[in-house]
């Protein structure tokens, strides 16, 4: 379950909730039941490595293709028909 930071408008209390997606967000401070604002906080999520953009999709976009054709061209897609 994610965990929600809030802030209380009258006391400025800072306190963390932890809620389901699926639950109604918090309406009131526990130390003086005034409003609060659910805040937006830094992630811990880091994406770290190199990952599959740096190994596929990132490289250069030209097919590998064999040095030569097996079927001297007469295979269907083959580089070699084109020319």
């Amino acid at each position: 379950m994610p965990i929600y930071e809030y802030q209380c408008s009258n006391c400025g209390n800072k306190f963390e909730l932890r809620q389901k997606f699926s639950d109604e967000p918090a309406k009131e401070c526990p130390k003086c039941s005034g409003p609060i604002q659910k805040l937006i906080s830094q992630t811990s999520f880091a994406l770290k490595g190199s990952g599959w953009y740096t190994e596929g999709y990132a490289k250069s976009s030209t097919p590998k293709t064999p040095q030569s054709c097996p079927k001297d061209g007469a295979c269907a897609g083959c580089p070699s028909a084109a020319a």
